[in-house]
C-alpha cells in the first residue's frame, strides 16, 4: 500500500531523507520514530507529494506520486498534528463538505452520522460547531473523512501530541480498528508507548536514515526505549 524505494530528498546538498527503502502493507501500523530532524516528516511530504524527491519513488498503491500526484491521493488521507476544519461549521458540516470534495459525491446525513459515530465521535458532538472542540474531538472529525474517502492508505504526523492520556488511549484503539480495516497506516510520533500500544513495526530514524525497524511484539517498551536513545543519539552503530 505504501513503499519508498531508494527514496530521496537533498536541501542544499544536505541529504534530508537518504535512500528511504520501506514498504507498509495493508492491514500494518508502521511507526516512524527519531528526534527532530531525522526525515520523518519529509517522508510523509513526499508521499503526499507536498515535495517532490530528489530520486527515488514513494509509491502510494503502487502509484508514483511524484508522477501522478492527483491519482495517488485518491487511496491516501493524511491527519495533521493539528486538524484543519472550518470553526463555525459543525462536525457534521465539516464532513459532509471536505467528503464531497474528496469523493465527488454528497453523502445523506445517516451516512455522515455513523462515519462520525465510527471514528468515535460523541453524538452529542455531531451537531456541534468544533471551534469548540478539543484536539482529540477535531482528529476524530478527521478521521471520519478519511473514512468517507475509503482511503486505502493514512499517513499521521505526531498525532498524539497534546492528547491527555485518555484521548491518546481512545485514538489508539481507532488506529487499531483501521488496521483490522486492511488499511496502511504510517504514522510519525515521538510517543514510544504509542509505539508500541498500537504498532506493528516501528522504525527509528537518524540524519535521514532509516537506521533498524523491529516488530513491536518482539520487544517491551523498556528494550524499545533503550533502542531508541541509543539509535537517535548516535551511541550504536
Amino acid at each position: 500500500m505504501l513503499e519508498a524505494r531508494a527514496l530521496t530528498k537533498i536541501y542544499q546538498k544536505t541529504p534530508a531523507l537518504d535512500s528511504l527503502n520501506l514498504s507498509i502493507p495493508g492491514g500494518e501500523i508502521f511507526c516512524l520514530l527519531g528526534p527532530n530532524g531525522a526525515g520523518k516528516t519529509t517522508t510523509v511530504n513526499l508521499f503526499l507529494n507536498f515535495e517532490m524527491p530528489s530520486s527515488g519513488e514513494a509509491l502510494v498503491c503502487g502509484i508514483n506520486s511524484a508522477a501522478q500526484p492527483l491519482e495517488a491521493r485518491r487511496h491516501v488521507a493524511y491527519i495533521p498534528e493539528t486538524v484543519m476544519l472550518y470553526p463555525n461549521f459543525t462536525a457534521l458540516e465539516n464532513l459532509e463538505y471536505f467528503a464531497a470534495i474528496s469523493t465527488g459525491k454528497n453523502h445523506s446525513p445517516q451516512e455522515l452520522r455513523a462515519l462520525l459515530a465510527e471514528a468515535g465521535l460523541q453524538e452529542e458532538a455531531f451537531a456541534r460547531r468544533v471551534k469548540g472542540f478539543s484536539k482529540g474531538m477535531r482528529q476524530k472529525v478527521g478521521i471520519a473523512i478519511a473514512l468517507a474517502k475509503n482511503a486505502q492508505a493514512l499517513l499521521l504526523d505526531e498525532p498524539t501530541s497534546g492528547l491527555d492520556p485518555k484521548a491518546a488511549n481512545e485514538f489508539a484503539a481507532i488506529m487499531s480498528r483501521l488496521r483490522e480495516r486492511g488499511m496502511a497506516i504510517l504514522m510519525v510520533t515521538h510517543d514510544l508507548f504509542l509505539a508500541k500500544q498500537c504498532g506493528n513495526r516501528v522504525g527509528i530514524m537518524r540524519q535521514g536514515k532509516l537506521l533498524e525497524t523491529h516488530p513491536t511484539d518482539s520487544l517491551d517498551l523498556i528494550e524499545l526505549e533503550q533502542i531508541y536513545l541509543n539509535l537517535s543519539s548516535g551511541a550504536a552503530s
